[in-house]
């Protein structure tokens, strides 16, 4: 049985959702770390209503953040098996959002940051019908391998990551972009350039308007 999750929430600025956006915490954080990048995104998205799921087990190395699997950094499998362990849970979480608001599947967009984006690229690209959209902030593709086989959709994919990044290396966006190509999913980046392990203006920027796009919106002129 899936872990049920649950997390802020932020309700259409239209007052009528018409898309969900839903955030993906990093390892240590929980659901309230990401959900205001609702409230940057609601001018270029406003019959969006966004969610941000709590991950479903306790951090290991910190009493009040959640993970969505643990890391001990000596087993390389353990990023693999913990995305596997972890999608149902999200995926459930999902299905449950949209049903919510009665919105399709297609009108989903997924974003993640660090340990919420490997989950974000994991789960994305094997629903069935595909999001709208993925944004990994500060990520990784995990199991690149299994990709081509196991992905149910193309949706439209977004890797931004700072180039001073100290805790998942810039390697990783390349890594990433390599690992999607060769699984023909069509893939944009950024570089933030003098960040580390974080998300700046720019990276937020860019993200909403990817979101804008991939939902069909055009941005309001300026």
């Amino acid at each position: 049985m899936p872990r049920p999750l649950d997390g802020p929430r932020l309700p259409a600025k239209s007052g009528t959702a018409r898309k969900l956006v839903v955030f993906l915490h990093g390892y240590g954080a929980d659901g309230n770390d990401l959900i205001d990048l609702g409230r940057s995104w609601a001018g270029l998205l406003p019959d969006a209503a966004f969610a941000s799921p709590h991950a479903p087990e306790p951090c290991g190395m910190g009493p009040m953040g959640r993970q969505w699997w643990a890391l001990t950094f000596r087993d390389p499998s353990e990023r693999w098996r913990g995305c596997v362990q972890a999608a149902p849970d999200l995926d459930a979480f999902l299905d449950q959002e949209l049903a919510r608001h009665a919105l399709p599947p297609e009108r989903l967009a997924l974003v993640g940051f660090s340990q919420g984006a490997m989950m974000a690229l994991h789960v994305g690209l094997r629903r069935k019908p595909a999001p709208a959209a993925i944004i990994g902030y500060s990520g990784h593709l995990v199991g690149p391998e299994h990709l081509a086989a196991e992905a149910t959709g193309r949706p439209p994919v977004l890797l931004v990551h700072g180039d001073r990044d100290e805790v998942i290396p810039v390697d990783a966006l390349f890594e990433a972009m390599d690992g999607l190509g060769q699984a023909e999913i069509p893939c944009q980046w950024h570089l933030s350039a003098g960040l580390g392990h974080g998300i700046d203006q720019e990276g937020l920027r860019h993200g909403g308007l990817f979101l804008a796009q991939s939902f069909g919106i055009r941005p309001p002129a300026r």
